[in-house]
């Protein structure tokens, strides 16, 4: 029989607009007077009667846009806030990852922080002291173990923090986008550490925008849409329901406001399109033409030098590929408007929508300024005169559909 290890009822999260500015008294008249002459800043459900459970065993995948409700439900899980309404419970031991440095202490080493966290998690020094070596190992960071965490890269932070999480055995697992901050080799690991964790028992709760990862991992998928579950059920349909959520919405530019939020300011994007070579702004593409994607951003800061990183999806909701011009590139320099073009050559992509996400990036020293999931899409035609087009009228499988050199050598 099947043991529910995370059930939720009714779940919500409320939210006052203008944060809690502590308990100072003139704080607190100032807003009680705002109160008074009805020029309250309001609120909003960042999470709004949200209800699931997930079985022992199970790795259940969050998915949706960028304020949807997915981070705050997890830290809801974590009990790091308390939920407006409903309610939840958790069967076992929880250990979560939701961002750099979660449950470390800056100033005690790698090693002291191990045994921390399993302090924390309910283990004896002796468990922790039987799994050291094993964490160490995954982590990489033996060089720097008894360094201060507030010394390491927030690389080797994510690298230490989620194997102490994966392998100090709780029961319930629980991680947010923040392996995105590894490194590629690392992000296989960690999914592979994932999928021995569920075959051994235990139960898993992933938010990624990678849709790769989520359909490799999950058996099930959860999409959250405005702080609600819009779709629950087999993770290959939710991706698909979600990566075609703006299939009927004009594709081929992407205006960003003022008010579109950024991570620090420091950059901010202004717009994207799809342009052909003369141009000019198109939604649909021929698979044997050449086409570009047109970004635009905005350098607001003195020193910081972002670039746009690009994410391709196809249909599937599978990672075709990542871009970026290059940690050589002049791009961003100085304060102001700065435009770039990514060109993509003809008879590179097959027959096909993709899908765009976005992050404007400063490599050195690595921060994300502003991240857009999933904010355009581009339609790739077959063309009756293609080299590559099957004669037989077959469909030609595969994310992409390049035109490569045969060398036809006698023998």
């Amino acid at each position: 029989m099947s043991e529910v290890m995370i059930s939720v009822e009714g779940l919500g999260k409320e939210y006052h607009l203008g944060g809690n500015k502590g308990l100072d008294l003139r704080g607190g008249l100032k807003r009680n007077t705002k109160a008074l002459l009805g020029r309250s800043q309001g609120s909003f459900w960042a999470l709004k009667d949200v209800s699931f459970n997930v079985e022992r065993g199970d790795a259940l995948g969050i998915i949706g846009r960028n304020g949807a409700g997915k981070s705050t439900l997890l830290k809801l899980l974590s009990r790091i806030t308390m939920p407006t309404t409903g309610r939840f419970s958790i069967n076992g031991r929880v250990s979560s990852l939701l961002e750099v440095g979660t449950g470390f202490h800056p100033e005690l080493s790698g090693r002291e922080n191990i045994f921390l966290n399993g302090t924390i998690l309910g283990m004896r020094r002796a468990e922790v002291k039987q799994k050291l070596d094993e964490i160490v190992e995954f982590s990489g960071v033996e060089r720097f173990l008894e360094n201060p965490v507030k010394h390491y890269s927030s690389g080797q932070k994510v690298r230490l923090a989620f194997a102490v999480a994966a392998h100090l055995e709780p029961e319930v697992l629980i991680i947010d986008e923040v392996l995105a901050v590894g490194d590629l080799e690392f992000q296989r690991k960690c999914l592979g550490k994932m999928k021995d964790v569920t075959s051994n028992g235990r139960t898993i709760l992933f938010v990624s925008h990678n849709m790769s990862a989520i359909n490799s991992l999950c058996k099930r998928c959860m999409l959250l849409s405005d702080g609600m579950v819009e779709a629950e059920g087999d993770t290959r349909t939710i991706i698909n329901r979600y990566v075609h959520f703006n299939d009927d919405a004009p594709t081929g530019l992407r205006e960003f406001s003022e008010k579109t939020p950024t991570r620090d300011g420091a950059a901010s994007l202004r717009s994207m399109r799809w342009v052909d070579l003369s141009g000019n702004t198109i939604s649909r593409s021929k698979v044997t033409d050449a086409l570009g994607l047109e970004i635009t951003y905005e350098v607001h800061k003195a020193g910081v030098r972002p670039q746009p990183v690009i994410f391709l999806h196809n249909s599937e909701g599978d990672l075709v590929f990542t871009s970026f011009a290059g940690l050589d590139a002049p791009l961003g320099q100085g304060l102001g408007t700065h435009c770039t073009i990514l060109r993509f050559p003809p008879d590179l992509f097959n027959e096909d929508t993709y899908y765009v996400s976005i992050w404007l990036t400063t490599w050195l020293p690595h921060t994300v300024h502003q991240v857009q999931e999933n904010v355009m899409n581009i339609q790739i035609m077959d063309d009756l005169n293609s080299s590559t087009r099957s004669p037989s009228h077959y469909v030609i499988k595969g994310a992409l559909r390049p035109r490569f050199t045969w060398d036809i050598i006698p023998v």
